[in-house]
């Protein structure tokens, strides 16, 4: 096991990371977020990636923001470049569109305090545009998405939206990775292979808004879908049973109820058959897609470019 000194001080600096991208209500939204925090940071890089307009008025409404520019494409560059930027002891790291609990960076503190903490990972949670009338992909995305615990115990990662380290860590384990693989499951992988834990920490929350339209989630299983296949092509076994769980994948959703009845994260029958309604769907087109990959699809017209939205949508399968 990797071991660089990881011992923090009493009270260490804490550098925030946000990476962005033609967002700039949500990042404005994200950082006064962090303003109002229990725990304000130190410092805050935001590494823009190709914005239409560089957020300058935005950032300059916050006196502990500093603005760069990172023109390498993917928001694992981007915040490799933001962190060059900064001093702390301890990097932060949520996206432009998220919005920080006023608890996130005081929980993130106390738990790095504790002996051993390393790496965090901190709780998701869906933000609402109306908590009384959810819709079908707020209701779905409340139970399905963002699962950052799961990922911990089952996958060996953390989303980078809401991931706390000590800087001795990343210095170890190295550099986010580009759009060439999925660059939070990569880092956290290479970190867990190195030997470090990740801590789940269900006080450090942020809250992600769901997204809009069906065509945004298609986007996300798009690109998953293709990382996941890379390593399928050319190996009779795992090509058997790409198959299979591409049969399984279409009638997957009724094994899903029980979970969907008793999850703590929606209340109410009719949010409830909105996320069923909102399964269905998507484990439908998941299917549809590892079955055109199966059957010669190129994977990498569905990995696209993550700030090249335009060029992504012209190379959709049909």
């Amino acid at each position: 096991m990797s071991s660089p000194e990881t011992q923090l001080p009493e009270r260490p600096r804490i550098s925030v990371v946000i990476p962005h991208l033609n967002q700039p209500a949500m990042l404005d939204r994200c950082l006064a977020s962090l303003a109002s925090g229990v725990r304000a940071p130190d410092e805050v890089v935001v590494a823009d990636n190709g914005s239409q307009e560089m957020p300058e008025a935005i950032c300059a409404r916050y006196p502990f923001v500093r603005l760069i520019r990172e023109t390498t494409p993917g928001p694992g560059p981007a915040r490799n470049a933001g962190i060059v930027q900064t001093s702390g002891e301890v990097l932060a790291f949520i996206d432009a569109d998220c919005v920080a609990d006023p608890d996130w960076l005081a929980a993130a503190e106390a738990e790095m305090a504790k002996p051993g903490a390393t790496v965090l990972g901190g709780d998701v949670r869906i933000l609402y545009v109306d908590p009384t009338r959810l819709t079908m992909l707020e209701a779905y995305e409340s139970i399905y998405a963002y699962r950052m615990d799961r990922y911990i115990a089952r996958k060996n990662f953390t989303g980078t939206g809401n991931l706390v380290m000590a800087r001795a860590v990343f210095d170890d384990v190295g550099p986010f990775a580009g759009l060439s693989v999925a660059e939070d499951t990569d880092w956290g992988q290479r970190a867990t292979a190195k030997g470090y834990r990740i801590r789940f920490v269900a006080g450090m929350r942020v809250y992600h808004p769901a997204r809009e339209r069906f065509s945004e989630l298609r986007t996300k299983w798009d690109r998953h879908t293709a990382h996941f296949f890379d390593g399928v092509r050319g190996n009779f076994r795992r090509t058997v049973l790409w198959a299979l769980k591409c049969g399984a994948m279409a009638v997957s959703p009724l094994a899903e109820l029980p979970q969907i009845a008793t999850s703590d994260r929606v209340s109410g029958i009719r949010n409830r058959l909105l996320a069923f309604a909102g399964l269905i769907r998507i484990r439908l087109y998941r299917a549809r897609i590892m079955a055109w990959l199966l059957f010669g699809g190129d994977p990498d017209r569905l990995s696209g470019r993550w700030n090249r939205p335009t060029a992504a949508a012209a190379t959709k399968p049909d």
